[in-house]
């Protein structure tokens, strides 16, 4: 079948999934940036109405704020880093919860995708002796790489300090401000910082292979109550990713991210694109897990994380069975 005639038909589909009862608001709960791209795809092209759904979207500050939401009920579903999943569902989370979390990954995001920019007086790890270095949080998220980026390359965690200032628009900001030496950016908000002569001292695709960084998440307890808005959430979400990965409508997506995020030009937008839509990292085809990208995660969680466990079962974190009624 054609390729436009294909989307044509699975964007008629949707259609079809509207509740008769109207829409459902689904309260979402995410970083903010660029990562965000699909869902405001979603949103414009009309995706989540045709799904039956009013999707809300709020950003959260940093992760500890988004899983204590999550695990409130004040949100039904987010999207964040596989690794907060296991970190919590393991007892190794920034923070303790009143509850025993129900968190699982649901769909994938992107893979890869994140940076380690440093000022541009700092060209080397040597150089980062002493100074202070940016997380989300010390024991979630993307610090695990940061930590073992500095390690390969001769720095013990002795020889610099950590500030936990939550998500990356908060430590780019704070980068951009000389308050730390460096962090770990996710694309695209690397693209301000080098272009004013920050420093990218390491790659976690070039370092690592696959990695899995963003998923989409949600409670067991919740989905179990609300499966058809989920399965509708994903069909949408999954549909907004094809369209965008549709070398056909690249201005028009190039548009919507200049809309959503008004501060970059639309030059650093297309820049953007290029980065989030490349053949070996940036946002998944279909919205898929990367198993052997979750494995990533978890050698790493089990090298720094405590108490110290070794985890090696990526399926424990992740169940499919809401995104394969989607792709039906």
């Amino acid at each position: 079948m054609n390729p436009r005639i294909a989307a044509a038909t699975a964007l008629l589909a949707l259609a079809g999934t509207a509740f008769a009862q109207g829409p459902k608001t689904l309260e979402v709960i995410a970083f903010g940036g660029g990562g965000n791209w699909p869902i405001w795809a979603a949103e414009d092209k009309g995706l989540f109405a045709k799904s039956g759904l009013a999707v809300k979207l709020s950003f959260t500050p940093n992760s500890v704020e988004q899983i204590r939401n999550l695990m409130s009920g004040k949100y039904d579903l987010g999207t964040t880093a596989y690794d907060n999943v296991v970190a919590y569902q393991e007892g190794q989370g920034e923070t303790e919860l009143p509850t025993q979390p129900d968190l699982f990954a649901f769909m994938g995001g992107y893979s890869g995708s994140l940076r380690f920019v440093t000022r541009p007086d700092i060209k080397t790890y040597a150089a980062l002796k002493g100074k202070t270095v940016g997380v989300d949080a010390a024991t979630t998220g993307f610090a695990f790489i940061l930590y073992k980026l500095a390690a390969m390359n001769g720095l013990s965690m002795s020889d610099y300090q950590i500030e936990k200032l939550g998500g990356t628009p908060a430590r780019v900001q704070a980068l951009m401000e000389g308050r730390i030496a460096g962090t770990m950016i996710s694309s695209p908000s690397e693209l301000l910082p080098e272009s004013k002569g920050f420093t990218r001292l390491g790659d976690t695709t070039t370092t690592f292979g696959p990695y899995q960084a963003s998923i989409g998440v949600a409670r067991r307890a919740w989905a179990e109550k609300h499966g058809e808005e989920l399965v509708a959430f994903i069909r949408a979400y999954v549909a907004a990713m094809d369209w965008l990965q549709d070398p056909a409508n690249k201005d028009e997506a190039i548009s919507i991210y200049t809309k959503y995020i008004p501060a970059a030009p639309r030059p650093a937008a297309q820049k953007a694109y290029e980065i989030m839509f490349s053949a070996k990292e940036g946002f998944q085809k279909k919205a898929k897990i990367d198993l052997e990208g979750c494995r990533t995660v978890l050698k790493l969680r089990s090298e720094f994380a405590k108490p110290q466990k070794n985890l090696t079962d990526p399926a424990k974190y992740i169940d499919e069975s809401y995104y394969a009624r989607a792709l039906r």
